[in-house]
């Protein structure tokens, strides 16, 4: 599809948008898709240019449509210097509510694009020391035996596997993996109880198995009974869909024993650090997380890794036509690009 072009003074904004297409079927407990609509960035200034994405799955309500339609409406003519980030970012934060996943496309080119002015890549600008990132899972979405197993087999680099639950072959699931593999487990129920005493009963079950943590076990409003769970369970919970924005961490706390940071849910990296360093004042785990987004979303996200417990930042890898060259992944470990900005490079040329 055709890149928009605009101008404002020093700054141009560029941006179109883009299909991913998933290495298989991808099924959680809302739903299955093969598909994300994603919206590709560019915001240059002198010369230099910054790349970002939105990432829409349809839980956050955004489109292809209204990424554009929000991105249209942004005006960086009263915006003479890139380096005034908090400005540029709080006037684009008011434009409109929610739209989290177009504003995080304007956030991620700024700091890409500032990073570069620099010469800097941002852990090293937030001080983050690369040798300090985690392994990163991979995950394994619902689906029959037989596929599930070749999933597990084809996550064989990685330490760490994530896996889907939330529907009534959450067993099923549990046992078919732990035929093929013993490695540590993450639960990902996507809302998917409704009972805190069965919630609780498979918490203890899923912990005999070798799980590690839960993420967002009942749905975001059973906030009680999430508190309950959280009190009595055996392994961490953490909070996904609860924690979108940064406000959310206060509410969180007392709730969840962690929270799940996405940039496409806080509107992109200047919010994420910030949630970050929020939880970890109330003593809270810390979980970094993606949608399937190309390696720009992900090597952004990927920068505030080495201060996170976990990090979940396959996205890129579940598709199969990324256009971007960024963080990798080696021995199942984040490996984060020497690289000023967010470190990524084009894959070819056109892109945007």
């Amino acid at each position: 599809m055709q890149t928009t072009i605009r101008k404002f003074g020093n700054f141009t904004l560029r941006y179109r948008p883009y299909t991913l297409e998933l290495r298989h079927v991808f099924t959680i407990a809302a739903g299955s898709r093969s598909t994300t609509p994603v919206v590709l960035t560019a915001l240059e200034y002198d010369g230099t240019v910054g790349y970002g994405e939105a990432s829409m799955p349809p839980y956050l309500g955004e489109s292809h449509e209204s990424v554009l339609a929000f991105l249209n409406r942004v005006d960086l003519s009263g915006f003479d210097d890139p380096f005034h980030m908090a400005d540029i970012l709080a006037y684009i934060d008011q434009l409109a509510p929610k739209n989290t996943a177009a504003k995080a496309a304007v956030d991620i080119a700024l700091h890409d694009l500032v990073g570069k002015i620099m010469g800097q890549p941002w852990h090293r600008i937030w001080g983050y020391n690369p040798a300090d990132t985690p392994n990163t899972s991979f995950t394994i979405g619902i689906d029959t035996a037989k596929v599930v197993r070749q999933k597990v087999k084809e996550a064989a680099p990685y330490k760490l596997l994530k896996v889907k639950l939330g529907l009534d072959t959450d067993k099923m699931m549990i046992e078919t993996i732990r035929e093929v593999t013993d490695k540590p487990l993450c639960a990902d129920v996507n809302q998917g109880w409704k009972q805190r005493e069965k919630g609780l009963e498979m918490a203890h079950w899923l912990a005999d198995r070798g799980v590690i943590f839960l993420e967002q076990p009942m749905p975001k409003e059973q906030v009680d009974d999430n508190a309950w769970l959280t009190e009595n369970s055996p392994i961490p919970t953490i909070g996904d869909e609860a924690v979108q924005r940064l406000e959310d961490v206060h509410s969180a706390y007392g709730v969840y024993s962690g929270i799940n940071i996405k940039l496409m849910k806080c509107t992109g990296m200047r919010e994420a650090h910030q949630m970050a360093e929020l939880a970890r004042a109330f003593g809270m785990k810390v979980m970094l997380g993606c949608m399937t987004e190309t390696s720009c979303a992900i090597s952004a996200a990927a920068q505030l890794s080495p201060v996170v417990d976990w990090a979940d930042l396959d996205g890129a890898l579940l598709t199969s036509n990324d256009v971007y060259h960024g963080m990798e992944v080696v021995d199942g470990k984040v490996v984060l690009p020497h690289a000023p900005g967010i470190g990524i490079r084009l894959a070819g040329d056109g892109i945007i």
